[in-house]
């Protein structure tokens, strides 16, 4: 474990430099070793969860590798976590700060103390630098490159106080590039007032007139001076601040005279009274901009001001608090926000099964209830860890949890759940209804509305975006799509909305979206998800708003998937939705039992059901259906990787659970032109590395992951027109591992395969004139069967027709034991990887991914097959031996004998296939009857005969065959 210690009551600058150190080192995790500073504290009380922090107590000394010291050099003020320092079997003890005065008594392997205005200023240089050196696109999280910002703020007076640097004005530039939030930093930073403001705040606070609406404090005041104050915008964001209003007009009315600006009017110019407010709003939907246009003010929507004369100061005033009220909007509810149905366990549940059941749902925490229902307690992952290292994981946890609870209704207002929040620092909420436990509202739900209703504030480009950034896309989406495509999907949210559920549209569709360049977008495949908030009771949510769809669109097929609760709609070759398949589907998590296995599933929320989903990409979705209609949801920074062209995974154990995502990792990167990004590509090769595939299979017998799943990838990939390069990036990463242990494309397999391909092609190219293969009657196209119960994001379920394929249908091959079939290119290519394992692996290699059974026998039979040729072809010396000997081979088992074998049986093989598979013999049996012969066995004789006779050259005309089988077959 590598920690990172702050000082005792930490501020932003140590806050800030920890968290920068820990995307330096991935992997560290924070230690507050003593409190903090209040601003901090109210900070964490909302953004916690974005750090890698950690209690001291739940620290494991024997555990810790290195430990780094931010913003302190001295042992006194790390409180009891200084002990640690004296730990013998650490590897580094670092020390990072910017206090030169400061005496050190800290063991430090390495040292950073440097004359600049904040510690945080030392990590930024360093992450700019690892930036600037990196071949791939770097880029902070918007939480990181905020608290680095507050950390430099704060600590240098936003770059006023005397010790600041040009160091830190740059570093503090870069931040902002990052996506620091300006809004975040100006809620934490605190400005100093003049002697002057202060006697104004104090007469402030002591007039403020206010009053609460829809659960939001709207504040305002009027100030007399004597002239006019500068910097009252600085005293309306303090008074803002101490009195936690979330909108405030502040105004201030004083004389004002002509020859107050302009010494050559004459003293005796008229006095006017002057009135001046500032407004400031932090509720969405307010405009202040609008509010004071009519007084020839202006500004942001959340941030205006404006200068008049000659009017009445407190009415006025008044007025535009009346006006203001009239625009503030009903504010969420906790039954908006809540997540549902929610995860609880009973108070006798053992701590290690709360612990098991925590990793297995990925929950920070669980709702405790009684045996009626009722809930009990919430116990954390915080207090179940900490139970767990003093080793009770066979306690009940009714020991453990938090039993005097702050619980809300559903209908609570956003802004007393932020407050509750805040003021008693709770991470979730429980919220009750007739006693009864019907959903929970998270930090992670509150912080989600917050940044949604700032991102619904055009006005600033540089909001938070944490978890999700909605914009609504309904309009582009509107006018991309067919009008009878839109009509359905408004028909599907109305249908959901009366039944009391949410309806999005999910996934690939969403992506393709985003990045479509063209006006119209031709959907072929949409995934739709119901959330219905309201329990387990609507489990079957997606089938039955499928049903209701079909009733409506009686031509479309229903197909029910009973195991995973889905349903799907299929028009084919339809007016007017041409050929589309409608995915629908009930919210739902998933988890895997054990890795490559298949997942079980459970009805639960949209946050869940995207948090399953493969790549950040593929994890966005787009509310239909008021409220808030065509809202996009993006809780992982879908479309941050979209602009950074990248494909990243969700979790790092992703792969670990399902192999196949590798395959749908290089795929997607592959088709669209995106770069896999870094971590991802770690996590691919620690999985392949970590040989846990093949160790499940040992324990259980398969991984279904590496059965039917991981042959519907190869086969998306192989049957694409970039398969090569797609095939030689999973050669890179060892992905073909996944197929067995010991494959890896090396320079001798990809010399095989590119023969193939030349073979497949010329085959095209022939085509007409040799008939070797049928007829191809599509071209190979990268079509996207529909895998049930696993969810495929977004190439496409296009129906699989007419592909090329490789067939042996053109000619006889009555010794052959193989029937006459047809091969589909990607199955051929398939066959070639597979054929060039030991002879041994290869049928057990086909049956586990649930090849046909002809192409099982032909893996199984091939090297027995190769080595009948290699020791028969030599002594083929005419055209006729060449013919009958390889013609009892299907052509498929030709053409992978010919990639192994080498270049003179590959040219006999050539020769077969090209000159003399597509000669006759110049007679036929109509030909033999005719002539007098009687059918029998004996025509398969004379035919043969007539055929070597044929490619050897000895017969020339029809009546030289006559004549050969007058000699050869003379009649009685």
């Amino acid at each position: 474990m590598d920690l990172v210690l702050c000082h005792t009551t930490a501020d932003f600058d140590a806050l800030g430099a920890a968290v920068g150190l820990c995307v330096l080192r991935p992997g560290s995790r924070i230690v507050l070793t003593g409190g903090c500073h209040p601003t901090v504290r109210d900070f964490l009380a909302l953004h916690r969860d974005e750090y890698p922090l950690i209690e001291r107590r739940s620290v494991n000394p024997q555990k810790i590798r290195s430990i780094t010291i931010v913003d302190a050099s001295g042992r006194d003020r790390l409180g009891k976590a200084a002990e640690w320092l004296d730990l013998p079997h650490l590897n580094e003890i670092a020390v990072f700060d910017h206090h030169l005065e400061a005496h050190s008594d800290i063991p430090a392997t390495v040292t950073q103390i440097e004359a600049v205005g904040a510690s945080t200023t030392l990590i930024v240089e360093k992450l700019k630098n690892q930036a600037e050196k990196s071949d791939t696109p770097f880029r902070l999280l918007p939480s990181e490159a905020t608290v680095m910002a507050l950390g430099i703020h704060v600590d240098t007076g936003s770059l006023t106080f005397e010790g600041a640097t040009a160091r830190d004005a740059i570093a503090l530039a870069w931040l902002m590039e990052q996506g620091a939030s300006l809004g975040v930093i100006a809620e934490y930073v605190e400005p100093a007032l003049s002697p002057q403001l202060q006697d104004l705040l104090r007469e402030a606070l002591k007039n403020l007139r206010s009053e609460i609406l829809h659960g939001y404090s709207v504040a305002w005041v009027l100030l007399s001076t004597e002239a006019y104050v500068p910097g009252l915008s600085s005293l309306a964001s303090r008074l803002l601040d101490l009195t936690e209003t979330d909108a405030l007009l502040l105004g201030n009315v004083y004389k004002f005279s002509e020859n107050d600006n302009n010494r050559n009017i004459a003293p005796e110019s008229p006095v006017s009274n002057r009135l001046t407010i500032i407004g400031r709003s932090r509720i969405e939907g307010t405009n202040l901009s609008e509010l004071f246009k009519p007084f020839g003010g202006g500004g942001h929507a959340r941030a205006a001001s404006l200068a008049t004369r000659d009017v009445d100061p407190l009415l006025t005033l008044n007025q535009l608090a009346d006006e203001l009220k009239t625009q503030i909007p009903h504010p969420p509810t906790a039954r908006e926000l809540m997540s549902s149905p929610v995860r609880s366990i009973r108070p006798e549940t053992s701590v290690g099964e709360a612990h098991r059941i925590l990793l297995r749902y990925g929950h920070s925490g669980l709702s405790v209830v009684d045996a009626d229902d009722r809930l009990a307690g919430i116990i954390s992952r915080r207090d179940i860890d900490i139970a767990l290292h003093h080793g009770f994981s066979h306690a009940p946890v009714k020991g453990y949890m938090t039993w005097q609870l702050k619980t809300i209704a559903p209908d609570t207002l956003l802004p007393e759940i932020e407050s509750l929040m805040v003021t008693y620092d709770i991470g979730r909420l429980p919220v009750l209804e007739n006693g009864q436990l019907v959903g929970i509202v998270t930090r992670t739900d509150v912080l989600r509305e917050l940044h949604q209703q700032k991102a619904r504030d055009r006005g600033s480009n540089t909001e938070l975006s944490y978890c999700a950034a909605p914009e609504s896309v309904e309009q582009l989406l509107r006018s991309r799509i067919s009008p009878e495509l839109w009509q359905l999907l408004s028909i599907a949210a109305n249908i959901a909305q009366n039944r009391g559920w949410q309806l999005y549209i999910v996934g690939g569709a969403v992506r393709d979206l985003l990045l479509a360049t063209d006006d119209t977008l031709a959907l072929t495949d949409i995934d739709l998800v119901v959330d219905g908030k309201c329990g387990s009771d609507d489990s079957g949510a997606g089938v039955e708003l499928a049903s209701s769809l079909q009733k409506l669109y009686p031509e479309s097929r229903l197909d029910v998937h009973g195991q995973f609760q889905t349903a799907a709609l299929l028009w084919h070759k339809d007016s007017a939705f041409g050929s589309l398949w409608v995915d629908i589907a009930t919210a739902r998590t998933e988890f895997y039992p054990y890795p490559a296995a298949n997942p079980e599933v459970e009805a639960s929320s949209i946050r869940q059901d995207l948090y399953r989903r493969d790549f950040t990409i593929n994890a966005l979705a787009v509310r239909l259906g008021v409220p808030r209609s065509g809202e996009l949801l993006d809780f992982f920074c879908g479309l941050l990787d979209l602009e950074a062209k990248q494909i990243r995974v969700l979790h790092a154990n992703s792969f670990i659970e399902d192999p196949t995502r590798i395959y749908r990792a290089v795929r997607f990167a592959v088709r669209l032109g995106f770069e896999i990004e870094p971590q991802t590509e770690g996590y691919i090769r620690n999985a392949l590395a970590s040989g846990i595939y093949y160790r499940i299979q040992g324990e259980n017998g398969r991984a279904p992951a590496l059965e039917t799943r991981l042959k519907s990838e190869l086969k998306y990939i192989l049957q694409a027109p970039y398969w090569k390069v797609a095939l030689q990036m999973l050669g890179d990463l060892q992905a073909l591992r996944c197929i067995h242990p010991s494959l890896e494309l090396d320079r001798e397999l990809w010399r095989q395969l590119r023969l193939l391909d030349r073979c497949l092609n010329g085959r095209r190219k022939k085509e007409g004139t040799t008939r070797i293969l049928t007829r191809i009657h599509g071209l190979m196209i990268e079509g996207e069967s529909r895998v049930r119960g696993k969810k495929e994001e977004g190439i496409g379920k296009k129906e699989e027709k007419e592909k090329a394929t490789i067939s042996n249908a053109q000619f006889p091959m009555p010794n052959s034991p193989f029937p006459i079939i047809n091969i589909p290119d990607w199955q051929m290519r398939l066959e070639v990887l597979i054929a060039y394992l030991a002879p041994e692996y290869r049928g057990k290699v086909a049956a586990n991914l649930q090849l046909p059974a002809d192409s099982i026998k032909r893996l199984e039979v091939l090297e027995a097959g190769k080595k009948q040729l290699a020791e028969n072809l030599p002594k083929c010396e005419l055209p006729s031996q060449l013919v009958l000997l390889l013609r009892n081979y299907e052509l498929p088992v030709l053409i992978a004998i010919a990639l192994q074998s080498p270049r003179s049986a590959r040219r006999q093989i050539w020769e077969y296939l090209t000159k003399w598979v597509n000669v006759e013999p110049p007679l036929n049996g109509n030909d033999l009857k005719a002539l007098g012969y009687k059918p029998g066995p004996g025509f398969k004789r004379m035919l043969d005969d007539l055929l070597a006779a044929k490619l050897d050259g000895d017969l020339g005309d029809r009546a030289a065959a006559i004549s050969f089988l007058a000699q050869r077959y003379p009649q009685a």
